[in-house]
């Protein structure tokens, strides 16, 4: 009985200890959006190519950088330099969080295979669905999303 009983506050421990763990992280976001277990921004997809090749490629381990606190991969030597020379120029708005989101005063994941490039910027939306919305009024959206950026994060 007494095993039970220390095995019961153990796992009580533990579980209220992540849940301190998660409200934190939720409570002070990233300036650049990742997973929970990640530190890879825009998962990992690499950020010159929307630019360059008018398509989400997935980049490379052998060809990466750290900018704000994520990792940034790319494709080749050639896009890493080039994001190294000007990563505002290539780093997505909005940190990489869905544009659509920050527009609505709040923050969700952005996905890398939901994207625009609009006036040299890369947006990222949540998913399909959203970004259909989203695509209907871009400026409207982003007027909107840079009154709460960064702001929605703190």
């Amino acid at each position: 009985m007494t095993n039970l009983l220390s095995y019961k506050k153990a796992w009580g421990s533990i579980i209220a200890a992540m849940l301190m763990v998660m409200s934190l992280h939720a409570s002070a976001k990233s300036p650049i959006y990742t997973s929970y277990f990640s530190d890879l921004a825009v998962a990992g997809y690499d950020t010159v190519a929307y630019f360059t090749e008018n398509k989400a490629v997935e980049g490379s381990k052998r060809f990466t950088t750290e900018y704000k606190g994520a990792q940034w991969r790319f494709k080749n030597a050639d896009n890493l330099a080039a994001f190294k020379g000007n990563p505002e120029k290539y780093a997505p708005q909005y940190g990489g969080y869905c544009a659509w989101a920050v527009a609505n005063n709040d923050t969700a994941k952005g996905d890398p295979l939901q994207w625009t490039v609009h006036k040299g910027k890369l947006y990222l939306n949540y998913d399909a669905e959203v970004q259909s919305k989203w695509v209907k009024d871009k400026e409207g959206f982003i007027s909107s999303a840079d009154k709460n950026w960064p702001k929605v994060i703190k």
